[in-house]
């Protein structure tokens, strides 16, 4: 039996004098480096800044998250996503509210929206033509996300998979269970209908440029 599906949803927007900064991309787009730009060039300005990552890797859950992702402890993969609920909502506000209130600028690797592709990997993927099936979907699990606070930038770094497997490879580091190349693709494919479903709560960077040149991009969005 089909149904019509059709939402709307209600993002919460940041109502403090701080301002909220997010970077996302899969992995290996170079969210990791750009976050330590962006953080260098604001305190060259003289403003506070505050560094945060989701997960958090820190505390019970974040530890918790840690050792599933580097494949120590095996949950079932919907799971998964309880657990980054969980996780956000303690960062949230622990963390980002606090500073915001304060007036710091808060630098993000990652956000809530990246729930959507890889939550969408992990109850098992979607057709990614069928939009009411991936609304459905997508939409449940912002659902778990609606009272947070959306940044008030988000930069998506666009980088073919090609690219940051190539850059996972180089990388000294324990590989998690999201950086096999098939799963980049799904995942970058998530990201794609994510862009596209919200334009005007992204702005789109080449990843594949050289550091310098992401980091000059990101720089000229932002308000002098």
């Amino acid at each position: 039996m089909n149904y019509h599906v059709d939402f709307d949803i209600d993002l919460k927007r940041n109502p403090y004098k701080g301002k909220y900064i997010v970077v996302e991309g899969i992995d290996g787009s170079g969210k990791t480096t750009q976050v330590e730009k962006l953080k260098e060039y604001f305190e060259k300005k003289g403003k506070q800044v505050v560094i945060v990552k989701e997960p958090t890797r820190e505390g019970e859950i974040g530890e918790l998250i840690d050792s599933i992702l580097q494949g120590k402890i095996k949950v079932p993969s919907v799971a998964l996503q309880y657990l980054y609920s969980a996780d956000r909502a303690v960062n949230h506000y622990k963390n980002i509210i606090p500073s915001l209130e304060k007036g710091s600028i808060i630098i993000s690797d990652r956000c809530f929206w990246s729930s959507i592709p890889y939550g969408i990997l992990d109850r098992g993927g979607v057709d990614y033509s069928n939009t009411a099936q991936v609304i459905l979907v997508a939409h449940g699990i912002l659902s778990m996300y609606h009272q947070f606070i959306v940044p008030d930038y988000t930069f998506y770094l666009k980088i073919s998979v090609e690219e940051a497997t190539k850059r996972l490879h180089g990388m000294e580091k324990t590989h998690e269970i999201y950086e096999k190349r098939e799963k980049l693709a799904k995942i970058a494919e998530g990201y794609k209908w994510l862009v596209k479903q919200f334009p005007k709560e992204f702005v789109v960077v080449d990843g594949g440029q050289p550091v310098t040149k992401v980091t000059e991009e990101i720089i000229s969005k932002l308000p002098r």
